[in-house]
């Protein structure tokens, strides 16, 4: 192979890869809500395929971590309160979720992006992102967004009422 026809291949395979690679963001608005008591609320945030509900992913989820040198409890024995993620697979998983868990978050707007490790993996199809959240002395919402997963960049939202505010969901190319 003549070396200019090398370089050319080479640049054609740089300028080829990002076209294949996706990214998933999952934006979420955890509203403030005025009460005497208010606690953070703990949220699930799971890939479902569209069509049967089977789940996908994890890709966040926000729990109290707490501190065990200095004596305080982990919050996971209240994640069971996240009882749509928790019936169709949180029982069963491995905590932390590498690339996943984190701490509770403040009111405001936070956004997730899916590990490129675990999306990849994804077959091309209908999906949904659910969120689920539950607050101790508060309320327990679920949202789902449905998006095309393999095809072009596609964004899609949907809102909560109580405990969820909007989630978005962008895939973008």
């Amino acid at each position: 192979m003549r070396p200019s026809a090398l370089i050319l291949a080479a640049g054609a395979v740089s300028v080829a890869a990002p076209a294949v690679a996706a990214d998933l963001n999952v934006t979420i608005n955890v509203p403030s809500i005025s009460t005497a008591a208010y606690h953070r609320p703990y949220v699930a945030v799971w890939i479902e395929r569209a069509a049967d509900d089977v789940p996908m992913h994890t890709i966040g989820l926000w729990y109290e971590a707490g501190d065990t040198a200095r004596g305080e409890g982990t919050g996971e024995q209240y994640l069971k309160d996240l009882r749509s993620w928790w019936r169709k697979g949180g029982r069963a998983t491995t905590l932390p979720i590498a690339g996943a868990t984190g701490p509770t978050r403040a009111p405001g707007r936070h956004t997730i992006t899916a590990p490129a490790a675990r999306m990849n993996a994804l077959p091309a199809g209908q999906y949904e992102v659910v969120v689920e959240a539950a607050r101790e002395q508060g309320g327990r919402e679920l949202v789902r967004v449905p998006f095309t997963w393999g095809g072009a960049a596609n964004n899609a939202s949907a809102s909560g009422t109580s405990e969820l505010g909007a989630v978005s969901v962008s895939v973008t190319r």
